[in-house]
């Protein structure tokens, strides 16, 4: 069975914003299934659109804005 984005459903969502990125925590539930954690990146280009990027490693600055994030979001799981 292909992926299917209307079966997935965002539950909660809290968005951390810095100069050229946002990292985003969400909990989702695919297909009504198990509730999981999720964490993406979004980069700002020149013309100041966001475009999805590879979360990979993050900054000590990031990770200390983004673990509150983590903590409130989890309660929804």
């Amino acid at each position: 069975m292909p992926y299917d984005p209307n079966l997935d459903k965002m539950l909660a969502s809290e968005e951390a914003e810095f100069e050229t990125t946002k990292i985003t925590v969400g909990v989702y539930s695919y297909n009504d299934g198990e509730k999981k954690l999720q964490l993406s990146r979004q980069n700002r280009n020149k013309d100041g659109e966001w475009s999805f990027a590879k979360l990979g490693r993050m900054t000590k600055e990031e990770v200390v804005k983004v673990l509150p994030l983590i903590s409130k979001v989890a309660e929804q799981l």
